[in-house]
C-alpha cells in the first residue's frame, strides 16, 4: 500500500534524511522515535504527500504521489489519507458535533457513534470546542480523522497532550481500527513503550531509520 525508496532531504547544509526506505502492507503499523529535530515530522510530511523529497520517491497504492496531477493528489488526501497532529486543529468557533459534520461532509461518510463512544466523547458533542479539555479536544480530533475512513493514517505525536493511560487507550483504538479496516498506521512517538506496540518500531538517528531492539 505504501512504499518509500531512497528518500533524502535536507535544509541548507544540514542533511535530515538520507537513503531512507520502507514498505508497508494492509493491516500493518510502524512507529518512529527520535529526539526533537531528528526529522520525524519531516519524514511524515514526505510520506503523507506534503513535502517532496529531494531524492527518492513515495508510492501509495502503486502511484508515485509526487507525479500525480493536483486533482488526483487532492483526491488521495481527501479520501484515503488521514493526518493526526499533536495540536488538534479543530474549528474553534464550532461545536464538537459541527467539527465532525464538516469531516463527514467532505468525505461523504457517516459519523460513527461507536467510534465516538469508544473515545469517550459521545456526550460532549453539543459543547463548543473552547469548553472542552485538552484531552477531549485531541480525542475529538482523532475521531474526526477516523470519520473519513482513511486507508493510511499518519500521526505526529498524536497522544502528546494526553495522560499516559488515555494515550495508551487511544493508541489501542487506532491499532484496532487498522486491524479492522486493513489500513495502515505510521506514527511518531517519544514513548518507547508505546512505540514498541507497533509491528515495526524504528528510531530516526543520524539521518536514517534504525530498528529498535
Amino acid at each position: 500500500m505504501l512504499e518509500a525508496k531512497n528518500l533524502s532531504f535536507g535544509y541548507e547544509e544540514r542533511l535530515i534524511l538520507e537513503d531512507v526506505s520502507l514498505a508497508l502492507k494492509a493491516g500493518e503499523t510502524l512507529s518512529i522515535m527520535g529526539v526533537s529535530g531528528s526529522g520525524k515530522s519531516t519524514l511524515l510530511h514526505i510520506l503523507s504527500s506534503f513535502l517532496k523529497p529531494q531524492k527518492g520517491e513515495v508510492r501509495i497504492f502503486g502511484d508515485d504521489i509526487y507525479a500525480l496531477s493536483p486533482n488526483k493528489l487532492l483526491s488521495l488526501r481527501r479520501n484515503s489519507i488521514g493526518i493526526i497532529f499533536q495540536s488538534h486543529y479543530l474549528f474553534s468557533g464550532f461545536s464538537a458535533q459541527e467539527n465532525l459534520e464538516v469531516a463527514a461532509l467532505l468525505s461523504k461518510e457517516k459519523i460513527d457513534e461507536e467510534i465516538l463512544s469508544l473515545f469517550g466523547i459521545l456526550d460532549i458533542l453539543s459543547q463548543n470546542i473552547g469548553a472542552l479539555s485538552g484531552g477531549q479536544q485531541q480525542r475529538l480530533s482523532i475521531a474526526r480523522i477516523l470519520t473519513k475512513r482513511p486507508k493510511i493514517i499518519f500521526a505526529d505525536e498524536p497522544t502528546g497532550n494526553l495522560d499516559r493511560e488515555t494515550a495508551f487507550n487511544v493508541m489501542q483504538l487506532l491499532f484496532d481500527y487498522v486491524e479492522l479496516t486493513q489500513s495502515l498506521l505510521i506514527f511518531a512517538s517519544h514513548d518507547p513503550i508505546l512505540a514498541r506496540k507497533a509491528m515495526y518500531a524504528y528510531k530516526l538517528e543520524d539521518t536514517t531509520l534504525k530498528v529498535i531492539d
